[in-house]
């Protein structure tokens, strides 16, 4: 039974969810409460391997619907191997991506259709839902400028894409945000870092109420 909190990251690249997530662990770690920091695609060998697969920057000839088909694989793996067993034991799961991420990039910007894209993450991910969305919102200029500046930042396939792509991420984020608002809160990712951390803690102190604790500072 879950009694855990499912909360995941989402934007486009160069959003700054890495740094925005190390920031929350630190935070929730003080407060005494289990938190467990993932990834998607990957945080288990088999969905690392999967991961390895569809971000190498060699394989630029795969086919959008292969992709799509790779992340949902990915996520089940992920899911029943290590997200669900940890909301079963009560802890906090922060994963860096998750479903949003297919229906933004595969859905909307690859143009399969969201729709589709749904019911193939339908099947994988069955009644396993986030608890609470945060989509860190940049303008895809900014991602993209602050990866170049990171130089120790892998490029992956995604990265080799056009800035007319990332805009359509974005602009997947955006309707999906629309279409799910209890949901997904909208964060203003081009805020400096400590900004949006502190912005984030009070959203997660609202939403879960008792759970949280806004007085615990960094």
């Amino acid at each position: 039974m879950k009694t855990g909190r499912f909360i995941t990251i989402e934007g486009g690249e160069g959003a700054g969810k890495t740094t925005l997530i190390d920031g929350l662990a630190k935070r929730i770690s003080k407060l005494g409460r289990s938190v467990l920091i993932t990834r998607e695609p990957g945080g288990i060998p088999i969905a690392e391997d999967i991961r390895g697969v569809i971000l190498d920057a060699g394989n630029t000839n795969m086919d959008a619907r292969t992709e799509a088909l790779l992340y949902a694989a990915a996520r089940r793996q992920h899911l029943v191997e290590k997200v669900i067993p940890a909301l079963n034991k009560g802890e906090i799961v922060i994963c860096d991506r998750f479903i949003d991420s297919s229906l933004a990039y595969q859905g909307y910007a690859r143009g399969i259709g969201m729709d589709a894209i749904w019911e193939i993450n339908r099947f994988a991910v069955e009644e396993t839902m986030p608890d609470l969305t945060l989509w860190m919102d940049v303008r895809p200029e900014t991602g993209l400028a602050r990866i170049n500046k990171a130089s120790s930042r892998e490029i992956n396939r995604l990265d080799l894409e056009g800035l007319v792509f990332h805009q359509k991420v974005q602009d997947g984020y955006r309707i999906l945000q629309q279409r799910y608002p209890e949901r997904i809160i909208r964060i203003d990712a081009e805020q400096p870092s400590e900004l949006v951390l502190e912005q984030v803690f009070m959203e997660l102190d609202q939403r879960f109420k008792g759970f949280f604790a806004t007085d615990v500072k960094l």
